[in-house]
């Protein structure tokens, strides 16, 4: 399999997917692609102008993206792609599209059969077992909290590291913590924005000058850069 999973599309004062743009385009390769691009994570626009936010990006670095939805046949779109990209968004929306229309099923096979994967938050979200360490709101019911298990453990996107002083509420590492205590036997990458995981002939790395927070029930929370071993994830 080959994924890259980034945690956020933008950074703060930066443009739509300007800082994660060259590794898109280092991962897809300089051949240009017509992607297949999932938008179902989007709740307040459409999933036209989703299609023309990334293909304005995309523009930059010899790529093009069609919407899934386009498509009279959604799973035949799938087999076909060169590439699969999954922006980001709603991940109980996204999931529940994917599995109201029977496209999980096809996106694992095609993924495992080595078409390339892009996605950034609730697109990364959906390659773990579950969606239950998404920051998102349930604003909708999937029919099971499964994902595409691409992976082995979970990511938390956005992770951040402290809340506003004015909030009394958990903090993100409290709610990670607790699912650890549930899922005992499952790692949790606290995913900070700027950085990216990518999977290739069966190693795994972290690209992004910050660090990620590993979560596992009885074992020290640990900090871990672009220079350790994540390998231990997938074994």
């Amino acid at each position: 399999m080959r994924l890259l999973l980034i945690s956020n599309s933008t950074n703060p004062g930066e443009a739509y997917l300007d800082y994660p743009k060259h590794n898109i385009k280092d991962f897809l390769g300089d051949k240009p692609i017509n992607c297949l691009f999932i938008p179902f994570a989007a709740v307040t626009f459409s999933f036209d102008e989703y299609v023309d936010k990334v293909n304005n990006r995309f523009a930059e670095i010899g790529h093009k993206v069609t919407g899934i939805h386009s498509y009279d046949n959604m799973t035949e779109a799938i087999e076909k792609a060169e590439a699969i990209i999954v922006g980001g968004g709603n991940t109980w929306q996204l999931v529940r599209m994917l599995q109201e229309n029977n496209l999980m099923e096809a996106i694992v096979k095609k993924v495992k059969g080595g078409t390339p994967y892009v996605g950034w938050s609730a697109g990364s979200n959906i390659t773990c077992p579950t969606l239950k360490t998404t920051n998102d709101m349930p604003i909708t019911e999937p029919a099971s909290f499964n994902t595409l298990n691409l992976i082995p453990f979970q990511i938390n996107p956005h992770y951040l590291d402290d809340t506003n002083e004015t909030h009394g509420g958990e903090t993100r590492e409290t709610r990670i913590t607790e699912f650890v205590h549930a899922n005992k036997n499952v790692y949790v990458v606290g995913l900070r924005e700027g950085c990216m995981l990518v999977l290739e002939n069966k190693n795994i790395k972290m690209i992004g000058s910050r660090t990620a927070r590993i979560f596992h029930f009885d074992k020290e929370t640990v900090e871990l850069s672009n220079k350790d071993d994540f390998n231990f994830l997938i074994k």
